[in-house]
């Protein structure tokens, strides 16, 4: 791990789970949530600049990183609440800015739903939210979605080959595959290869039925009043895998107030594979 990036490291116990989270910066509170098959290293880059004028605050979430892995609570809605638990109960904060990449996007939109008073603006990266009516798993184009949705068979076939399997994401799902690198890939591997990890992960996507149903409900109550940027990677197909459009189009359907872009030469990772200008666009959105 990179010992020069400054940052506190914390665990919040939250009864059914321990949260594993770390804070750099003084200011308002901006809180960061990765995605899969990542932690919040993803956002090494992204935490100092956010840190010089703001309380960056960036959880693994539950099963990920160095959290713990219990058992059940992988829909989005229950996972948002230990967010929401972590930011207002324990550290204090009654409203913040939210930032979502992957699965980090659908977890900030069920916070967002579950407490549009709190957020006062929102960023999602490179992903869709389930239930908007949009086709989150391109018809079947992102194959992973139903392998991980496969009970005991996606464990069976990972142990032991974790550092083979994800690898394979992070490079063909980055444009710019040398983003994350072999120093990067120990650190996601050392938290991935744990008893229960993957487990975990799969179970973010064996959640998706829940996650459309509670999503379907929400949007039918309302749509987000918040100001959102809607960020998609431009380059898809054989190499990237980025959302391109799909991403601001999905929020368009719920939420009011949306910005799309998307960033050319730039797969699915945008943190790790276009940081500066991510920095840029999340620095101008958080002033206006």
């Amino acid at each position: 791990m990179n010992q020069d990036l400054d940052v506190k490291h914390n665990f919040a116990d939250l009864g059914d789970v321990l949260i594993h989270y770390v804070m750099a910066g003084a200011g308002p509170a901006i809180v960061l949530l990765h995605g899969w098959p990542q932690t919040w290293w993803e956002w090494r880059h992204i935490i100092p600049s956010l840190a010089m004028n703001y309380t960056v605050i960036a959880p693994d979430l539950r099963g990920l990183g160095d959290s713990s892995r219990p058992l059940n609570g992988y829909d989005k809605k229950t996972v948002a609440n230990d967010i929401w638990r972590l930011v207002n109960e324990i550290l204090g904060y009654k409203s913040f800015f939210l930032v979502g990449h992957d699965w980090g996007g659908p977890t900030a939109y069920a916070l967002a739903a579950a407490h549009p008073e709190a957020v006062e603006k929102m960023v999602i990266l490179d992903v869709t939210i389930p239930g908007c009516g949009g086709d989150f798993s391109e018809g079947g184009r992102r194959w992973h979605h139903q392998f991980h949705s496969t009970p005991d068979l996606a464990e069976a076939l990972t142990q032991g080959r974790e550092g083979i399997y994800l690898s394979w994401f992070y490079r063909t799902f980055a444009y710019k595959p040398d983003s994350i690198t072999n120093e990067d890939l120990k650190e996601y591997l050392r938290t991935y290869v744990q008893p229960g990890a993957m487990r975990a992960g799969f179970s973010y996507y064996r959640a998706i039925p829940q996650d459309i149903e509670d999503n379907k409900k929400n949007i039918q109550k309302m749509k987000l009043p918040m100001p959102v940027l809607a960020i998609g990677g431009g380059v898809s197909y054989p190499n990237g895998r980025g959302r391109g459009k799909q991403t601001s189009e999905s929020l368009a359907r719920v939420a009011d107030n949306v910005t799309g872009e998307v960033f050319d030469y730039c797969g699915h990772f945008i943190p790790e594979e276009a940081p500066s200008r991510l920095n840029d666009s999340l620095a101008r959105f958080f002033a206006e």
